[in-house]
């Protein structure tokens, strides 16, 4: 009986061992799901740090920092060169409507290329319109000024139409500026801008002087007429009003008073006329002086003589046109023979009465003759 061959003593075969076990075949590829955590960390650059979230302190530095200028001129940057003396100007003008170069001049300035000066920046920076005027023979005329686009902003309830008050406010400065000149009453306007004009020099050579008040024709018309109750009846139409004060070592003298421009247009008894109006406001308000500022000698003695005899509630003075309006040139209706200041006409603001317009200057009346 042959033996089994062994296996183990066959040559080129040999058995497993517990110690090695036979290979197997390969399982197929599975890739692992992604995840973030199985990334290894990485510490940033830094130039990617930077542009992590910023820290308190980086954020306090960066609300604080100022952005660069804009390369624009804003809407408002023409206003921070304007001084208070351009806006007292400015104010002028949207209440008297046009002043001309020589009456800004003496008003506000001391040498007139210095006032030309201003009034060119004021008119380049858009806050005048400038108008210029010839005469007949071609020889210039003082130039005249109004409000610009941006003086017209500033003030946007300035007087618009000084002949009809119903038309809608003007578009533009340049209409405005149309309308004032084309009307007729242009050089009454100027004429008596002259005589408030006269009165603020003289406060700059004297400084106890002071116009307190100066208000336009429409100005005074509406508060003096155009009201409701009593003072509605008045029916006054002052070419303007002031309030004049000056201060003396006898005490301080305040006078308000109502000026008409006389022109020799009118006759004498249309003049006399218009006293009417200003006697119905004494018996319930001021009563204030009526001013008759006459262009001549023979025109102001005229007048004298139609007043003559005549009482009036209020008292009317006269005086011939010049250049101090504040001096000595007044003569009373009731006293032709003796001339007085403007700040010596007798003036009284009227009761301290609901009744009464200028209330608040008859409070302050009482109260300098309390002190007194």
């Amino acid at each position: 009986m042959s033996a089994t061959p062994d296996s183990s003593s066959t040559p080129g075969l040999s058995s497993p061992t517990p110690s090695s076990p036979a290979p197997s075949s390969p399982a197929p590829f599975s890739p692992a799901p992604f995840s973030r955590a199985s990334l290894p960390p990485v510490s940033p650059s830094p130039a990617v740090a930077s542009h992590a979230v910023p820290s308190a302190s980086n954020r306090r530095r960066r609300s604080n920092r100022v952005p660069p200028a804009s390369g624009k001129p804003g809407p408002f940057d023409a206003h921070r060169r304007l001084t208070s003396r351009d806006r007292l100007l400015l104010s002028w003008l949207a209440e008297h409507y046009l002043l001309s170069s020589d009456q800004v001049t003496r008003a506000l300035f001391t040498n007139p290329r210095t006032a030309q000066q201003r009034l060119t920046i004021l008119h380049r920076l858009g806050f005048l319109t400038a108008i210029p005027r010839g005469r007949d023979d071609g020889a210039p005329r003082p130039w005249l000024y109004t409000l610009g686009p941006l003086g017209l902003h500033l003030h946007s309830e300035a007087y618009s139409d000084p002949d009809n008050r119903r038309l809608k406010p003007p578009r533009s400065s340049v209409e405005r500026a149309r309308r004032i000149i084309a009307s007729p009453q242009a050089e009454h306007f100027l004429g008596v801008n002259q005589f408030f004009v006269d009165l603020h020099a003289h406060t700059r050579s004297h400084p106890h002087a002071h116009l307190i008040r100066w208000w336009s024709e429409r100005h005074a018309t509406e508060v003096y007429s155009g009201g409701r109750g009593a003072y509605g009846h008045a029916d006054i139409h002052p070419d303007g009003h002031g309030i004049w004060q000056v201060e003396r070592h006898t005490g301080t003298y305040r006078v308000g008073f109502f000026l008409e421009l006389d022109r020799s247009t009118e006759n004498l008894a249309r003049v006399v006329g218009k006293l009417r109006g200003y006697e119905t406001l004494a018996r319930f308000g001021p009563r204030y002086p009526v001013l008759l500022w006459v262009p001549d000698q023979r025109r102001e003695t005229s007048l004298l003589r139609a007043l003559d005899g005549i009482d009036t509630a209020m008292p009317v003075a006269t005086a011939v046109q010049q250049p101090n309006p504040a001096g000595p040139i007044w003569a009373l209706s009731t006293d032709p023979y003796q001339r007085r200041a403007l700040h010596q006409l007798p003036s009284h603001a009227g009761p301290d009465a609901p009744t009464n317009p200028d209330r608040a200057q008859a409070q302050h009346a009482e109260q300098d003759s309390g002190d007194e």
